[in-house]
């Protein structure tokens, strides 16, 4: 018998063949092949394709949730924990050129406008992590007293359209220069400060 193959392992060869052909052009084959393996072995761990696939991207996002955790984690104070969050983002997607290329063939990854999204348990703690800085924000009255919830489900809106336009549909020269200026719009916004009380009543 076969020794068991472990599943990370499958994932990360499952990354390199997506990547580099696609979901339509990838078989099975291709990822067995990387791993010296035939197609049977593989089906013992997935059904199809569509779950290896849709497994694989799991993996590949809990990988980069992962990581951007640990910089929230090395932080203290929600301000420094905020920026950590979003700069780890996409610093790490800047690195991660397998993930970057699924993206790219892929955008649906992040839905706008999702009815199925077979990554909404992902999805779901990334929008927690958001809300656990913000509370904690709010606590310390680093940031203004707000509907958490609301908020968390906006910010992660608006992470996706930054990572889209960025990854997606934008050269590559101009990422960190499109991300510097989403982020201070989102933290200082328009106004100068004496518009702003204006608007605070």
């Amino acid at each position: 018998m076969r020794a068991r193959i472990d599943v990370n392992e499958i994932y990360r060869a499952a990354l390199q063949a997506f990547a580099e052909f696609g979901f339509r052009k990838t078989t099975v084959e291709d990822v067995a092949e990387k791993l010296n393996r035939t197609k049977g072995n593989l089906y013992f761990y997935v059904k199809d394709k569509r779950e290896l696939y849709i497994k694989t991207v799991s993996f590949a996002l809990e990988r980069w949730q992962g990581r951007v955790r640990q910089a929230i984690a090395k932080e203290k104070g929600a301000r420094n924990q905020l920026m950590a969050m979003c700069r780890k983002a996409v610093e790490y997607l800047a690195q991660d050129e397998e993930l970057r290329n699924i993206l790219k063939r892929d955008p649906d990854i992040f839905p706008m406008f999702p009815t199925v999204d077979p990554y909404e348990s992902i999805n779901r703690r990334s929008v927690r992590m958001i809300a656990s800085i913000l509370k904690k924000g709010v606590k310390e009255k680093v940031f203004r007293p707000v509907d958490v919830d609301k908020v968390s489900e906006v910010l992660f809106s608006i992470y996706k359209m930054v990572i889209i336009q960025t990854y997606i549909k934008t050269d590559e020269a101009y990422v960190q220069e499109m991300f510097d200026d989403t982020l201070d719009l989102l933290l200082n916004g328009l106004f100068v400060e004496s518009e702003r009380s204006q608007l605070g009543g």
